[in-house]
């Protein structure tokens, strides 16, 4: 207890190179507890990207392909699915809901997407978050349309605008739809998935104004039937979409792929197989989370680049309290020889030096944990709205505990290195010092 007070009083008699010490070792420990929190919690959010979806359909292709189409709108597909095949495969036992999806225009750079109300009831996001409207609602007929937030925030759309959608993706269109308008009638809340960057449309639309059948007239015609049908039936809050989009303007052709959620689990692999093995023509099914697992697999040599650096910035912070403490040694000499004539003997001088390198780490490692939950506090929304990253802001894992122990077993290592070049020159210097 005595040489635990000397040590204290010690380092407050040398608190300006202490705190600065202090500072490097919080500041490393804050990064590496961020880093690694980020790097868990964002592996944990990619994989919910999609969530509450038990498989995807699409036509037979590679399975990251597939995901990268379906819920990241990256690449193309080239073949599609048979309406007739959708229709089929979601009569069957088990199948609680699907959304049929159908991609392939676009909107300044942004991907459209085709579907039904179903999408905005049953798609799910991060840890089975539903989608919400910042403002306005969802479609009700085919000439309404849906924005992320991104497109709506980098494009300073807001309800009631018209908007035309092209056909091609990304920033080449082939085609301008001038001749069917679309009124903005929904804005959805930020989720930080590809979902921001998307213009939702009635699956309708796309086959309205892909007809070449279809005319300006027709389709507002048709429109206007889809809003008197609203208006008579029962269940005008989500209105005819929810039920068979294709019956009110003619069926669809083909879609792009489609989601599908279970009653229970065990229909899900049972559907894949049979999806799979599926006759009327090559299907593919695929489990989101699975796949979205695989694909993070591939971006392994990211995860081990961000440890390296937080392990790296943990090391430099240490090797500076090193060098601190070898620095200041040289002049505490007079101290240690009057330590040494008051009694003190040669262990208790290394033993005084070891205390002074653990409460310097010790007290590192607690103000570097406090600044870790203040960051957390202040980059979590930042985070959740922009990239989709849902820091989880709990107590510290037994992984974490661990990364701060092996922490305070470095900084006592280090300290160990000065405590013995301390041990020595007390033994040499006697009870005097040369200078």
């Amino acid at each position: 207890m005595t040489l635990l007070k000397l040590a204290l009083k010690s380092c407050y008699n040398r608190r300006a190179s202490v705190i600065l010490t202090l500072f490097t070792i919080a500041i490393s420990v804050m990064l590496l507890l961020s880093i690694e929190r980020v790097r868990i919690d964002a592996k944990s959010s990619f994989s919910n990207t999609i969530s509450s979806t038990d498989l995807i359909v699409g036509a037979r292709t590679g399975d990251i392909q597939l995901l990268l189409v379906s819920v990241f709108r990256i690449g193309h597909s080239n073949n599609a699915v048979s309406w007739q095949s959708y229709q089929d495969i979601k009569q069957r036992r088990g199948v609680a809901w699907t959304i049929p999806i159908s991609l392939g225009d676009s909107h300044k750079g942004y991907s459209v997407l085709g579907t039904d109300s179903h999408y905005f009831t049953h798609y799910r996001f991060g840890k089975k978050q539903p989608l919400k409207f910042s403002a306005g609602r969802a479609f009700h007929n085919a000439q309404e349309v849906v924005l992320g937030s991104e497109v709506a925030k980098k494009l300073h759309y807001h309800l009631g605008q018209k908007i035309v959608i092209s056909h091609g993706m990304g920033n080449t269109s082939f085609h301008h739809h001038d001749d069917n308008p679309m009124t903005i009638v929904g804005i959805l809340e930020p989720t930080g998935t590809p979902v921001d960057k998307t213009v939702h449309v009635p699956l309708i639309a796309i086959e309205t104004i892909h007809s070449s059948t279809s005319t300006p007239r027709s389709i507002k015609q048709k429109s206007r039937d889809v809003d008197t049908q609203t208006t008579h039936s029962d269940e005008h809050e989500h209105g005819p979409l929810e039920s068979e989009p294709g019956d009110l303007i003619g069926t669809p052709k083909q879609i792009t792929a489609f989601l599908m959620g279970f009653d229970s689990p065990l229909y899900t692999l049972q559907v894949r197989r049979n999806i799979n093995q599926y006759k009327a023509e090559p299907l593919l099914a695929i489990m989101p989370t699975v796949t979205l697992k695989e694909l993070w697999e591939m971006l392994d040599i990211v995860e081990k680049i961000l440890l390296l650096f937080s392990m790296v910035v943990v090391v430099i912070s240490l090797l500076g309290m090193l060098t601190t403490l070898l620095a200041t040694l040289n002049q505490r000499r007079r101290e240690l020889a009057i330590l040494r004539s008051v009694g003190a003997r040669p262990w208790h001088i290394f033993s005084l030096m070891s205390f002074e390198a653990i409460l310097i780490t010790l007290t590192g490692c607690v103000f570097g944990t406090l600044g870790f939950y203040g960051a957390l506090f202040t980059i979590e929304p930042l985070l959740q709205s922009q990239f989709g990253i849902s820091l989880s802001i709990n107590t510290l894992s037994s992984y974490e505990l661990t990364l701060l122990s092996v922490i305070m077993v470095a900084g006592t290592v280090m300290g160990l290195i000065p405590a013995a070049r301390a041990y020595f020159y007390s033994l040499n210097d006697g009870m005097s010092i040369k200078i």
